[in-house]
């Protein structure tokens, strides 16, 4: 569904390169695929091999590195992000990567995640003389790098990273090497891949299609990589005891091109739909999907009961990204300029309305009312994933209980909430036996706090209550 709208956000992507002479560019390519991810602010950090040289800014990335910008960031290894801002974490300053300059030497810092006890440990840290200059929980690690004590910088960040606890995907960049992190659980996807001679990472391989980059493997969970002059060296700073991807990353978040962990995102979408049909028998006349993450989990649905699909919604792509709505009914204005129902397609007909998640509800009640205005006889809800009842802490700003519909209302009453003819969620088991990943243990190598509770790390009182931060 619409992010936008639906107030569900991942909040960052990341991508890295190192030994190609238009590091910048490439980079350039590489956030523009990674674009949903985040929507608020972008940034690029260079290195020649003597300095680091970076630009950012609160936009797109088109419109943040324009011609001229990219002029001035001419390197062999660059970062990159592009971040959505949520609560606490907003603002020129929070805009990554972070670039650090010390009489040592540079250091940049891009992080797709959320650090649980980023507070316990600023705390710590400015109880010790440090200053921060952000609200991103991001900082954290620069500090706790430059007091590592070690000589060499691959020393001090393999010091570091243990001491985070949470979702994080870093890409770290000093003027000579490039490192790549990723927590012991392996919350956030990250993948390596080769362009060339040159090594690339992303937050997903999409971004390799665009480039034109060959995919190598996914970053292991606890694993550090740094790459230098004298190529790759992989070491394991932590031994995870349970791998935890995020399923949301499979249900909406990821673009359907993209794979994770060897599985294509949009096989997934399929298989949760055509899951639905076999545990959701629906006497109907046409099944839709609400563009554009529910699409595929649509036309899964339709294959595997016999309903023929059909294009009942259409999101315009020409609404800018800044549509300001101050009253409820200007919010429900925008609902219709950046979603119309085709009349044609639904009027007089029994329609299936496939979503891959309802978080607040607002959005599905307006849908469901536009299906009906547009003469749609019965509207029955169908979603690609359980419900989801638990906040997450790990990079999706639902960090509250309250924002969710579904922690405080039965499915009965959310079908009532929403105005649907009838509502049903995918189960647990069935989403797992859709996505099909086959680590061992009951979550088969995902994490579904969202929707059973049960979170793969400790969980901070301050995260609780500060929102997220990337």
């Amino acid at each position: 569904m619409l992010a936008e709208l639906k107030g569900l956000n991942e909040e960052c992507g990341v991508f890295g390169i190192w030994g190609h002479p238009e590091a910048a560019q490439i980079t350039y390519y590489g956030l523009h695929s990674l674009q949903h991810r985040g929507q608020e602010g972008t940034g690029i950090v260079v290195t020649d091999g003597e300095q680091l040289k970076g630009r950012k800014g609160e936009g797109l990335v088109t419109e943040i590195f324009t011609a001229d910008a990219m002029e001035d960031l001419q390197g062999v290894g660059a970062i990159g992000h592009v971040r959505y801002a949520t609560a606490g974490g907003g603002g020129y300053e929070n805009v990554q990567p972070l670039l650090f300059q010390s009489q040592s030497g540079g250091l940049a810092l891009a992080h797709n995640g959320n650090l649980v006890n980023a507070d316990a440990l600023r705390n710590q840290l400015e109880a010790q003389g440090s200053i921060f200059q952000t609200s991103s929980d991001t900082e954290v690690l620069a500090h706790l790098i430059k007091r590592g004590g070690f000589s060499q910088m691959r020393d001090r960040v393999k010091n570091a990273l243990p001491m985070l606890k949470g979702a994080y995907a870093f890409l770290i960049m000093t003027e000579t090497e490039f490192m790549v992190a990723l927590d012991p659980h392996g919350l956030r996807p990250l993948s390596l891949g080769r362009l060339g001679d040159a090594y690339v990472v992303a937050s997903e391989t999409c971004a390799f299609d665009i480039i034109g980059a060959e995919f190598v493997r996914d970053i292991l969970p606890g694993e550090l990589l740094v790459i230098d002059a004298d190529g790759l060296h992989s070491e394991m700073y932590s031994m995870s005891s349970s791998t935890a991807i995020c399923t949301m990353e499979y249900i909406y978040f990821s673009r359907p091109d993209s794979n994770i962990h060897g599985i294509n995102v949009h096989a997934a979408r399929k298989n949760l739909g055509k899951q639905l049909a076999k545990e959701v028998p629906i006497q109907a006349d046409v099944v839709t999907g609400v563009p554009d993450s529910s699409i595929s989990a649509a036309i899964g649905y339709a294959e595997e009961s016999g309903i023929p699909y059909e294009m009942g919604l259409i999101k315009n792509r020409y609404v800018g990204r800044t549509f300001i709505q101050p009253s409820q009914s200007l919010r429900e204005q925008g609902v219709k300029m950046k979603l119309s129902p085709v009349r044609g397609i639904v009027e007089g007909k029994r329609v299936i309305m496939v979503d891959d998640s309802i978080v607040r509800g607002t959005t599905s009640r307006r849908i469901v009312k536009m299906l009906k205005e547009a003469g749609a006889t019965e509207v029955h809800v169908v979603i690609s994933s359980p419900p989801i009842q638990n906040p997450c802490f790990y990079g999706i700003d639902t960090s509250t209980r309250e924002e969710l519909i579904a922690s405080e209302h039965s499915v009965e009453e959310i079908r009532e909430l929403i105005g649907a003819d009838s509502l049903t969620f995918l189960s647990v088991e069935g989403m797992l036996e859709a996505i099909g990943r086959n680590e061992p243990g009951e979550t088969r190598g995902q994490c579904l706090a969202c929707f059973t509770g049960k979170y793969p790390t400790e969980i901070y009182p301050q995260a609780v209550s500060a929102g997220q931060k990337c």
